[in-house]
C-alpha cells in the first residue's frame, strides 16, 4: 500500500518540483533525512528519491529566468574551500583510496546540496518550506518511535533505519536535538495561525525529548540538557518555557529505566568508562594521524584502516602528554575517530580542521550577529527567531557532535547554507525598507 501511495503522488511531487525549484531543494532535504527506501518494500524501494529530486532541482534551476544573485558570503567560500580541501586529502589518502572517493562522492552530494540552498532558497517562503521538511522527515521518525517508547512504558529502544545516513542511534539522537529549536521557531510562526498546527509542533517537540531518552545516547542527553538551557536562556517567554520544560522532564522522568539511568550516571566517571575511554583513545590516534600528516590529513576513513591503526599505534606511547588512562589501541580492531574534531583532524590534517572550525563557528556567530540585528531593526520578528533557532541547531550540533564521527551530515550544511541565506538576501532588504518589509514577507507566504 505504502509503495502505490508514493508511485501515485511522486509525479505530483515532481511536477510541484519542477515548476519551483525551491520544492525540489526542500524535498532533496527531506529524502537525505527521512531515507523513503527504508519505508518501502516493493517498485518503489528500487527508485534514488534523493538523485532523482536532486536532479530535479539541479533543472530547475538551470531554467530559471529571475536567477537570484550567487553571494556565497565568506562562510560560503569557507565551505568550499574545505570541499576543495577534501579532495586534496582524498587524492593523497594513506588509507584505502576507493573507501576515501566513495566517502567523497558521498560529500560531494552533501556539498551540492549546500550549494543549491544558497542558489534557490531566497524568501521566507523558501526557507519555511525546507524546514517544514526537517520537521516531515526527522521529526516524523521521532514522533513514531517515542510513541513506541511512551506505549512500552520506556521498554522500546530508539534506533535508526539500517543503510540510512541516521542509522547509528548516537547520530540519531543529535539530528533529534537539531530539530528541536526548528519546531520551536516554526510554533512561532504558524502556531497562532492554526491550533491544529500548534498541537502537533508542541506534541512533537515533547516526542523528540522522549525520543532522545529513547535512544539512550549520553551524548544526545547532554546535547539535549545543554540546547535546553540555552533555548531557555534565549527565550523571550522564560515562565512559559521553563514550565514546558519542566513538563517535558517529569513526564520523561516516569519513563526511563534503571539501565538508562546506569549508563547516564556514567558521564560522570566517565575516566573510568572503558567504551569512553577507547574513543579517547581514537582521538589519540587522529592526532597522532595528523601529526604524521599535518597538511592534508590521511585522508576520508584512513584512521578506520586496520594497517594504518596498526603503524599509528607503534607511536601511541611517544605523545605521553595526551593521556588515556589504562586504555590501550586494539591492534586487531581499528576504531573511528568518534568526534567530529578528531574526525576532520585525522581525515583532512589539522589546516582543514582549521577551515572546519572557521566556517562552523562562522556560522554560529554570524546566526547571532543577524538576530541582534534584526531585533534592533523591530520590523520582522520571525528574522530574529529564525536565526536565533539556526544558531541553536547549530550549537546543539558541535556539543553533541563532539564524541560522534558525524562531520559530514547533511543537515548542518543545510542549515548553514540557510545562515548564508538570512544573511546575504533576506536581512538586506529588511535593512533597505525595514517599515514595509513585514508586509512583503506576508505576501511571500502565499507567492512564490
Amino acid at each position: 500500500m505504502r509503495d502505490l501511495f508514493l508511485l501515485a503522488i511522486l509525479p505530483v511531487f515532481l511536477y510541484a518540483m519542477a515548476q519551483r525549484p525551491f520544492i525540489a531543494v526542500g524535498m532533496w532535504v527531506w529524502t537525505a533525512l527521512f531515507f523513503p527506501n527504508g519505508w518501502v518494500y516493493g517498485l518503489a524501494s528500487n527508485l534514488r528519491y534523493n538523485l532523482l529530486f536532486a536532479g530535479v532541482a539541479i533543472l530547475g534551476y538551470m531554467v530559471m529566468k529571475d536567477k537570484p544573485r550567487v553571494r556565497f558570503g565568506p562562510i560560503g567560500v569557507m565551505v568550499l574551500v574545505f570541499f576543495a580541501w577534501t579532495t586534496m586529502s582524498t587524492a593523497m589518502t594513506v588509507g584505502i583510496p576507493d573507501v576515501a572517493w566513495e566517502i567523497w562522492n558521498r560529500f560531494a552530494k552533501v556539498i551540492a546540496l549546500f550549494v543549491f540552498v544558497i542558489l534557490v532558497v531566497e524568501k521566507k517562503l523558501h526557507v519555511d518550506f525546507l524546514l517544514w521538511c526537517v520537521v516531515l522527515s526527522v521529526g516524523f521518525y521521532a514522533n513514531l518511535e517515542a510513541l513506541k517508547y511512551v506505549v512500552t512504558g520506556g521498554g522500546h529502544k530508539i534506533e535508526g533505519m539500517s543503510g540510512h545516513v541516521l542509522g547509528d542511534r548516537n547520530e540519531l539522537a543529535i539530528a533529534f536535538v537539531m530539530t528541536l529549536p526548528i519546531c520551536y521557531y516554526l510554533l512561532s510562526e504558524f502556531g497562532k495561525q492554526s491550533r491544529i498546527l500548534k498541537l502537533g509542533l508542541i506534541s512533537t517537540m515533547a516526542l523528540l525529548v522522549f525520543a532522545v531518552i529513547g535512544t539512550q545516547s549520553r551524548g544526545g542527553f547532554i546535547a539535549l540538557t545543554v540546547l535546553g538551557g540555552y533555548l531557555f536562556f534565549k527565550s523571550q517567554r522564560k515562565f512559559m518555557m521553563g514550565l514546558l520544560i519542566a513538563i517535558i522532564t517529569v513526564a520523561a522522568l516516569q519513563l526511563v529505566s534503571a539501565e538508562w539511568i546506569e549508563r547516564i550516571n556514567t558521564i560522570e566517571t566517565a575516566n573510568e568508562d572503558q567504551s569512553f575511554m577507547q574513543r579517547v583513545v581514537a582521538w589519540k590516534m587522529s592526532f597522532i594521524l595528523a601529526s604524521q600528516n599535518p597538511i592534508f590529513g590521511g585522508g576520508f576513513k584512513a584512521l578506520e584502516t586496520l594497517s594504518v591503526w596498526r603503524e599509528l599505534s607503534q607511536e601511541f606511547f611517544s605523545y605521553s602528554w595526551f593521556h588515556t588512562g589504562d586504555a590501550v589501541p586494539d591492534p586487531s580492531n581499528a576504531r573511528a575517530a568518534h568526534s567530529v574534531y578528531f574526525q576532520v583532524m585525522g581525515d583532512h590534517g589539522f589546516v582543514g580542521l582549521g577551515i572546519y572550525l572557521t566556517f562552523l563557528a562562522g556560522a554560529f556567530f554570524k546566526a547571532g550577529k543577524l538576530a541582534r540585528t534584526a531585533r534592533k531593526l523591530g520590523s520582522v520578528p520571525w528574522l530574529t527567531s529564525l536565526a536565533t533557532m539556526l544558531q541553536l541547531s547549530i550549537f546543539a550540533f558541535a556539543v553533541g557532535s563532539a564524541a560522534l564521527s558525524f562531520a559530514y551530515f547533511d543537515l548542518i550544511y543545510a542549515l548553514i547554507g540557510l545562515v548564508i541565506v538570512l544573511e546575504t538576501h533576506m536581512l538586506p532588504r529588511v535593512e533597505t525598507n525595514p517599515f514595509t518589509s513585514v508586509r512583503h514577507t506576508q505576501k511571500e507566504m502565499v507567492e512564490p
